[in-house]
């Protein structure tokens, strides 16, 4: 149920997603998306797939949209909210028939198809942060990119802030209606994002996660903004690597050159302490 700070918003402001308008539209001629199912609220888009993926009749081409996620979860164990109607919370689930290592360029594969869609609908220029973070110009974060594996599936989940309002936001976020100035449809935002999503995962599993042959590689670099910047990685194990990101290798693990020399990181933290210069 909406809180006493967003009730004020009334559906003309944040209008309910039409859940049949975008089954029909997703599904009539794709080759992935089965069914697109939106709840009002759920605890994690995330586990309601994780959880239903375990069964062995759930073939991949699930679309979970929630329109309140009450316990959502990004990585390194952080929580994630946002008010109802002001974002997009989906998740999906596939089961990608390439090899283990490469499960790596999944995250990566979504955030390019999140940045084009932002780009097509709205105008928003955007960047990558890797691994998983979609970056306004001036560094905000607009949305966050969870994958989770389990089994021979994937659940990717990303909540994207659309509506929501300076005073809603952590210090480090923006939305797309800031960006912009003027109010934004989520609905074509959904469904750019999960036809630009569909197109990059048929054919980076067409290719057995080849993130070369499928031009992933040079598409993910083009909108990067990590790889050239200075940067500070906060390990796993509560170590902190910096240096200065030179790439992405095959398996989509971020390379560093340190003092100490060059590192491939699998996950982390990354904060860019200082990014490249524009056109270089």
């Amino acid at each position: 149920m909406p809180d006493a700070s967003s009730a004020r918003w009334s559906e003309l402001d944040r209008p309910p997603l039409d859940a049949p308008a975008l089954q029909a539209a997703l599904t009539r001629d794709s080759r992935l998306w089965r069914s697109v199912e939106v709840v009002d609220e759920v605890g994690s888009t995330n586990a309601v797939l994780l959880e239903r993926a375990g069964d062995d009749d759930a073939g991949e081409g699930l679309v979970l949209v929630a329109e309140h996620q009450a316990a959502g979860r990004g990585r390194l164990a952080r929580t994630w909210a946002s008010p109802p109607r002001a974002g997009l919370t989906v998740s999906v689930l596939l089961r990608p028939d390439v090899p283990a290592a490469r499960r790596g360029w999944l995250p990566l594969l979504t955030g390019v198809a999140l940045a084009e869609a932002v780009g097509e609908v709205t105008g928003v220029r955007s960047s990558l942060k890797w691994p998983n973070d979609l970056l306004a110009v001036d560094g905000a974060k607009l949305a966050g990119i969870l994958a989770e594996a389990a089994g021979t599936a994937v659940v990717v989940g990303t909540g994207l802030n659309v509506s929501t309002r300076r005073e809603e936001l952590p210090p480090t976020g923006s939305s797309l209606t800031l960006v912009t100035g003027a109010p934004v449809d989520r609905a074509p935002v959904l469904l750019a994002y999960l036809r630009a999503l569909e197109r990059r995962y048929l054919a980076w599993t067409a290719a057995l996660g080849d993130p070369v042959a499928t031009g992933l590689a040079t598409d993910y670099l083009a909108w990067c903004s990590t790889v050239g910047a200075e940067v500070a990685v906060a390990l796993p194990d509560g170590a902190t690597l910096s240096g200065t990101a030179t790439g992405v290798d095959w398996d989509g693990r971020l390379v560093v050159r340190t003092p100490d020399g060059t590192v491939e990181l699998a996950s982390g933290d990354v904060q860019h302490v200082r990014t490249r210069p524009a056109g270089a």
